[in-house]
């Protein structure tokens, strides 16, 4: 279903993302670009960019910086940020941040606005933004630590220290959006794209 050429690259060293592109069948190289999220994050807010801008500027320069090393290739760029009437949120730094942080979230509604771009060499051939919005539900303080002994570190590592595939669905009165641009990567445009591409077979 996918074509040799162009080699495809994952802009990412995010196991969620990775994960979802093998599932749907589409082989792609992981390589992590380095840059500071949390300067850039900074500058953005400092400057009055939208959350919408600052990660699409975020997954484009992880692409770019992956693109200029591999420019026959096409990259994949993307990055997240959670926003809760007007606050960002990052990854919690432990789980006693992603206590905190889960207790902000606790009975109110959020968007996780999900960026996601495609780089062949210095063009940028495509991008889309995704917007699902989640209502989390007023748990109880018994249920918030049963969930964080449950789940244990791997909350770090979720812009929400949640995971909607696994217990964490149980955090939610409702859920609108896809699936996949919750867990990182719109793959339902994206699939789109690399069929237009003909980086897949249609």
């Amino acid at each position: 279903m996918q074509r040799p050429v162009p080699r495809l690259i994952l802009a990412s060293q995010s196991k969620f993302r990775a994960g979802l592109l093998a599932a749907a069948g589409v082989t792609a190289e992981a390589m992590p670009a380095y840059v500071d999220e949390a300067e850039i994050k900074t500058a953005a807010k400092a400057e009055g960019m939208s959350a919408e801008d600052t990660a699409m500027l975020l997954a484009s320069l992880k692409a770019e910086r992956i693109a200029r090393r591999f420019p026959d290739a096409l990259v994949i760029g993307g990055d997240q940020i959670l926003v809760c009437e007007g606050q960002w949120f990052d990854k919690p730094a432990d789980l006693d941040a992603a206590r905190a942080q889960l207790r902000e979230l606790r009975g109110r509604a959020h968007e996780l606005v999900t960026a996601v771009l495609c780089q062949r060499g210095a063009q940028r051939v495509w991008q889309h933004v995704a917007r699902p919005r989640l209502v989390m539900r007023d748990f109880s303080e018994m249920f918030l630590e049963e969930y964080l002994a449950m789940e244990g570190e791997v909350l770090t590592t979720t812009v929400g220290a949640y995971r909607v595939e696994g217990p964490g669905m149980q955090l939610f009165d409702r859920i609108d959006g896809e699936h996949t641009a919750i867990m990182g990567l719109p793959l339902l445009p994206l699939l789109g794209f690399l069929r237009q591409h003909r980086v897949l077979i249609t």
